[in-house]
């Protein structure tokens, strides 16, 4: 089995029955490309988007490592078709929207294996909020087969639940969307692979998705959806660690190396202990993701 492990920091998604937005995405410096075929193609014209799709798969050769593909929810009665249409192609990964437990995951491997080109090769990559019922399944997707990555989403969950509106005046998430954003990170430590925070949808709003971009960094993420290229150098800027963290986490590791029996340190800044250890050691794997 083999599974890309380039660096996650920007996924950018582009509708799978556009051409020209796809040709963008590709041409983009972002880390990861999201062909969707669910909520951006419209009922009728998922046929040919499934061609084009596959067509562009077929033709990025190498770098079709780094092509995801969104297919429809298990259950939508069009996961079959898109399955069948991409995965001959062999896209890097495949995106489950509207997941709701790790069960949806392991349901996904079933349809993907007998389709698959490489078996196991395809990872998997969960939206795990987007309604009422996946919340209360995030804590479920440690052991899924293929999991690389998981992510929220609000629109979907705001739908699901009724709500009017996902956000207070100034922009920032409502308690409940705030929540989910908790529970996609938690759930993903717990599973051991990355958390990729949600889309921004003001997409102009540049400095915006800068302070949201590094404020999640901070929390423990280590990607974000985007839906424009101009969003994917802000992203990949942000989710980089700068010159000072990478200095200064090296400066943690060579000091435990140099003292392996001790528990805590005297460092430039204070006392370090073990967990200090473990977030330099985090900093310095961001620098090969």
């Amino acid at each position: 089995m083999t599974r890309n492990t380039a660096r996650i920091r920007s996924w950018l998604f582009a509708p799978g029955d556009s051409a020209r937005k796809m040709e963008k995405a590709v041409a983009s410096q972002a880390d990861r490309i999201i062909l969707d075929l669910e909520d951006s193609v419209a009922l009728g014209a998922k046929p040919e988007a499934r061609r084009m799709v596959a067509e562009v798969l077929e033709s990025a050769g190498e770098g079709r490592a780094r092509i995801w593909v969104r297919v429809n929810r298990l259950g939508s009665g069009l996961i079959h078709d898109d399955l069948a249409a991409v995965m001959p192609a062999r896209p890097g990964g495949i995106m489950l929207p509207k997941s709701e437990s790790g069960a949806d995951v392991q349901a996904l491997d079933a349809l993907m294996t007998p389709l698959e080109p490489e078996p196991g090769a395809t990872g998997v990559h969960p939206l795990v909020t987007e309604t009422a019922a996946a919340m209360f399944g995030t804590g479920t997707y440690r052991g899924a087969p293929r999991l690389a990555a998981m992510s929220w989403g609000a629109e979907d969950l705001a739908d699901s639940i009724g709500a009017m509106g996902n956000t207070e005046p100034d922009g920032r998430y409502r308690p409940t969307y705030e929540l989910a954003r908790s529970l996609c990170l938690l759930g993903a430590a717990a599973a051991g692979v990355p958390a990729i925070e949600t889309i921004m949808g003001d997409f102009r709003n540049l400095e915006g998705l800068k302070t949201r971009a590094e404020m999640v960094r901070s929390d423990g993420f280590r990607g974000m959806l985007a839906i424009h290229p101009n969003q994917v150098p802000v992203i990949n800027t942000a989710f980089t660690p700068d010159e000072e963290e990478v200095e200064e986490a090296r400066l943690i590791v060579r000091l435990f190396a140099e003292n392996p029996g001790a528990g805590t340190i005297a460092g430039p800044k204070g006392m370090l202990d073990r967990p200090h250890l473990s977030r330099a050691q985090q900093v310095l794997a961001q620098l090969d993701e």
